[in-house]
């Protein structure tokens, strides 16, 4: 059958981050869209649902009619599910979330993707809107809310195509990371580090799958590369393209230069192998936003665009949800959300943050929550990735009974490592002691960083409700 004459898509978990934006491109591209879903909640529910799209509470055998031409299988199903089942029963095309973006909206496109252990949805998000501000009407994926769109996609129809590649795994049916079926044009590749160890058993699993993944990339376009980074440079021997590096080096081929926070934004200069290249401005706090910058930036202009058009696309952005995102201020104390998990993504973001409050004392509420800060492989790490908080604040794990119990972090443990170093720290498992302790203890001009991979029992509204009927100074 022509790909170009399918029209009725079911999503199998289509209320993924992912899944829910396939769903919506899917529909944007003028084809008939449903899925189904046992957690249908907020904002991919309501994305769903001002989409139009249905969405089919659990999944059941009936859901899968002739009339489907193509199922999306979620990497959140197995091969036992009941739909799967009826699907393979009655022989209807099985996809994975990637497979399905690649055939119907990368094809014919030039794929502009990013890849990395951490920096992915800023980098991505602001690739996003800096090609659409200059007018280059771009596709795009991504694993954030871009409050300029207010949505994480667009059926775009310029010849770019921007997509967050993730090295996690596509389907059960194909257990290769995503970003394989992306067909990168160009690529930045923020840093390699272990993570997914619920599908990784080590570093070396992970360089591999990178190894894979620029191995891909169009022999005619390029791939730009965190300045410095041992691990990928062990992974880009074999890359068919041209490659540059970026960062604070003198030594990397595009250089950031006299970084500074200044007046709610990180401004510098970016120079191209010693010469000047531009001067830009990002409402974003943190060094390592500079280098997410600097990458864009780069690639933009490599791709034809001006340093002034990168630089009225950068004073326009207005960030990503959950990333160093301020919530609210009530009491005089601010409250921001962030998605780190990673103890490397923790550090860097609390020094973001420490950069942006340099007088006021900084709190880190801490939920492991994700599948690889739940397990003890960061027990060590983590400690040092709160040096710059003032106190710290450990919630449970999450599920922990997903988690093989000798595989475990231990948040106690890690409390008492943390306290040994002369910090505040304390291990209070449920949201509402961490809001009662919180409560007790802020001050005006205090900051509360809350970090976590989901929703973490709506801590923010309850610490700004708490807060609200204090006397700001």
């Amino acid at each position: 059958m022509n790909p170009k004459e399918i029209k009725n898509f079911h999503l199998i978990a289509v209320c993924g981050t992912g899944m829910a934006s396939l769903a919506g491109l899917l529909k944007a591209a003028g084809h008939r869209v449903a899925g189904s879903d046992a957690n249908i909640y907020p904002p991919m529910s309501t994305l769903l649902e001002d989409l139009n799209i249905e969405v089919k509470p659990g999944y059941r055998a009936e859901n899968i009619t002739d009339a489907i031409d193509i199922a999306v299988v979620g990497n959140a199903v197995s091969k036992t599910n009941e739909e799967v089942v009826a699907v393979q029963e009655k022989g209807i095309e099985a996809l994975s979330f990637p497979a399905t973006l690649s055939r119907y909206f990368l094809e014919g496109k030039r794929p502009l993707v990013v890849a990395g252990t951490h920096g992915k949805t800023t980098t991505t998000s602001l690739l996003a809107w800096t090609l659409h501000h200059a007018g280059r009407d771009p596709g795009f994926m991504v694993g954030g809310w871009l409050k300029n769109f207010d949505t994480n996609h667009r059926y775009g129809a310029g010849d770019f195509f921007v997509v967050e590649g993730d090295e996690y795994d596509s389907a059960y049916f194909d257990k290769g990371p995503k970003f394989l079926h992306y067909r990168p044009h160009a690529a930045i590749l923020t840093g390699i580090e272990f993570d997914h160890a619920d599908i990784y058993n080590n570093l070396d699993e992970i360089k591999d799958a990178f190894r894979k993944f620029t191995g891909i990339i169009d022999p005619a376009g390029f791939l730009l590369t965190a300045h410095g980074d041992a691990n990928i440079a062990d992974v880009i021997a074999a890359t068919p393209c041209d490659i540059e590096t970026y960062g604070f080096s003198p030594d990397a081929d595009w250089t950031i230069a006299d970084y500074q926070w200044q007046s709610g934004s990180g401004r510098f200069r970016l120079l191209h192998r010693g010469k000047e290249a531009g001067e830009f401005s990002l409402p974003m706090t943190g060094r390592q936003n500079a280098l997410n910058a600097a990458a864009v930036a780069a690639l933009c202009l490599r791709l034809g665009l001006t340093a002034d058009e990168v630089a009225r696309a950068y004073r326009a952005f207005k960030g990503i949800k959950r990333r160093q995102e301020v919530v609210g201020t009530a009491g005089g104390i601010t409250v921001i959300d962030d998605f780190a998990h990673h103890p490397t993504a923790i550090g860097l973001t609390l020094a973001g943050i420490r950069e942006a409050w340099p007088e006021g004392r900084i709190w880190a509420v801490f939920e492991p929550r994700s599948a690889t800060s739940r397990r003890n492989v960061f027990q060590d790490s983590l400690p040092e990735s709160f040096g710059a908080a003032d106190g710290v604040i450990l919630a449970e794990l999450f599920a922990p009974e997903k988690i093989p119990e000798d595989q475990r972090l231990n948040p106690e443990s890690l409390i008492d490592r943390i306290r040994s170093t002369g910090k505040n720290a304390w291990y209070l498992p449920k949201v509402d002691a961490i809001v009662e302790h919180l409560a007790t203890h802020c001050r005006a001009g205090d900051v509360v960083l809350v970090m976590s991979s989901g929703g973490f029992g709506g801590i923010h509204q309850k610490l700004l409700e708490k807060f609200k009927d204090r006397e700001t100074p």
